[in-house]
């Protein structure tokens, strides 16, 4: 099933590990035939802004998904990750077996979006206990 992309001016698109950037002055369509790994700007995140515990998670999956060639070093990276998140948040145990379960059944899509609740939870704790988010 295609699906069809919209890039507003500066907006930049992952697709299978490569990074799209709209450089024109209006905004541009894209249509996408076959089967890909794609994250858009807003669920991209840096390695550079990963660096809390929540983040690492989020990253380490985000590559798995991008990156098939190097995916059993990232899923690695984020065992150890959730391992550790869940061990400092126990309370995010169901979250964490949401991601475990996206995993196994390869939708790594899926799992980034679980991850991002543990970001979430993770940037709650921290407003809550210091009065900043990260």
């Amino acid at each position: 099933m295609p699906l069809k992309l919209n890039l507003k001016k500066g907006q930049k698109i992952i697709i299978n590990g490569a990074v799209l950037e709209n450089t024109v002055d209006r905004s541009v369509s894209l249509m996408l035939l076959n089967d890909a790994a794609i994250l858009r700007d807003n669920d991209i995140l840096t390695a550079e802004e990963a660096s809390t515990p929540a983040s690492r998670v989020y990253f380490s999956i985000q590559c798995a998904y991008l990156f098939e060639n190097d995916r059993v070093k990232h899923l690695a990276e984020y065992r150890t990750f959730l391992d550790d998140f869940l061990q400092a948040i126990p309370s995010s145990a169901e979250v964490g077996e949401e991601i475990r379960n996206a995993i196994e059944k390869e939708e790594y899509y899926l799992a980034l979006r679980a991850a991002r609740k543990l970001i979430d939870t993770e940037t709650e704790i921290i407003k809550d206990n210091f009065g900043e988010t990260v």
